[in-house]
């Protein structure tokens, strides 16, 4: 078979999402429309909502590696190793050499520079007194290195920049690296430690774009008349990548295969979406899996609670979905807020178990939709059963106008 055409599969999932540190949990929060979003108290910013990860952090590795690295790093050594064992795969059962570490990131070093600066701020701002373990902390390739390093991985590794569509783009380039040959297996997902820096949440405030509520369960809330902003949260997302043939052979579970994909540029504003490039990124990838607006089961939605941002996609996905009947939508982040460059990848995860049983989980915290918002089978608060689900498309768009999609499809 022509390498080029080899089909993908996704074999492993390891995951810390806001309330969850393993698929199984995972799934059953979001089907029960559970948030687990608290407040953290931030300095010089104060209290605002966010999404944060309880996981065994020194599963594997020890404290004082998780001490010399960083919070990045951390989640992803514990993802990817949960995505091995997820998988029945031993490290060696592909030469080390030919496996690639591809992780998207919205943002990296940020939490480690300003602690640096608030350390120093101690000492009257004496540089003597910043750690020389600044620089290797915040190279954007970091948490890739990290899971090679810990995992004792010598093929690529590196960062995929792409926003908060981020996520989805690293599975994208697990894919093409595969069909180009240079890797046999990939680590592929998104990280995101963001709730770490003041200034993400300051900055985000200052947009007019920062979720409240006085219940931090309810700030979050897609496509709501009442909404009014960004829960930040963080976590991380890895999947085991292999082709279908190797899967096949060594009777690997397949959670699904990747039958599309598209990424374009709105070319237009540095925060303001645009739901004319959405559309034709939603239209290129379904163009790639071979497949029309109805042949979608369920579309996982981008919305972050920001009102143009879930207007412009809504606009997007009437364009190619108003008049199919067996779509339905939802979104992941009205539970676990916006995890940045680990989004896409934890909300695809979170509805990947549809394959199995049959579920659509549900938007929650919206009690007065917006009419601009209204699509066409939109899961509203409670989960519900199709008959069947054998395609997912995933959405996720960031700042500076990048747009990703993902479609994968059930392996029967």
């Amino acid at each position: 078979m022509d390498i080029q055409n080899h089909r993908i599969v996704i074999t492993g999932v390891g995951l810390a999402a806001p309330g969850a540190d393993n698929l199984t949990s995972f799934r059953k929060q979001v089907l029960a429309g559970t948030s687990k979003i608290t407040e953290v108290d931030l300095r010089y910013f104060g209290k605002a909502p966010a999404g944060i990860c309880s996981f065994d952090e020194t599963r594997y590795r020890k404290k004082k590696e998780n001490k010399r690295g960083t919070r990045a790093g951390c989640l992803g050594v514990y993802c990817a190793n949960e995505a091995l064992v997820d998988a029945g795969l031993s490290i060696d059962h592909y030469k080390r050499a030919r496996i690639g570490v591809y992780t998207g990131l919205t943002e990296h070093g940020t939490i480690e520079t300003e602690n640096e600066v608030y350390n120093i701020s101690q000492y009257d701002y004496n540089v003597d007194y910043w750690t020389h373990h600044h620089n290797p902390r915040t190279v954007l390739n970091n948490p890739a290195g990290e899971i090679t390093m810990n995992l004792g991985i010598t093929g690529p590794h590196y960062s995929i920049g792409a926003a908060c569509a981020a996520g989805n783009a690293s599975l994208i380039q697990g894919v093409q690296m595969m069909r180009l040959g240079e890797v046999d297996m990939a680590l592929a997902g998104g990280i995101s430690e963001s709730t770490g820096s003041f200034g993400i949440f300051a900055s985000f405030k200052a947009q007019g774009a920062l979720g409240t509520a006085e219940d931090p369960r309810q700030a979050c809330k897609p496509f709501d008349m009442s909404r009014n902003g960004i829960v930040v949260s963080e976590g991380a997302c890895i999947y085991v990548l292999e082709t279908l043939e190797n899967a096949l052979k060594r009777g690997a579970k397949i959670y699904a295969e990747i039958v599309g994909y598209a990424m374009n540029s709105d070319a237009r504003d540095y925060v303001l979406p645009f739901s004319e490039r959405q559309t034709e990124c939603m239209q290129l990838a379904l163009d790639r899996a071979d497949m029309k607006p109805e042949d979608i089961d369920i579309l996982n939605t981008h919305a972050t609670g920001t009102k143009q941002g879930d207007i412009e996609e809504c606009k997007a996905i009437r364009e190619l979905f108003s008049d199919t009947k067996n779509t339905y939508i939802n979104n992941t982040k009205s539970i676990i807020g916006h995890a940045m460059g680990a989004a896409g990848v934890l909300e695809l995860a979170g509805n990947l178990p549809a394959f199995s049983d049959n579920y659509v989980h549900p938007t929650i915290n919206v009690t007065n939709l917006d009419p601009e918002c209204e699509m066409n089978n939109l899961v509203l608060n409670e989960a519900i059963q199709l008959d069947s689900v054998d395609t997912i498309l995933n959405n996720s768009f960031g700042m500076v106008g990048i747009n990703s999609v993902i479609i994968v499809k059930k392996h029967s």
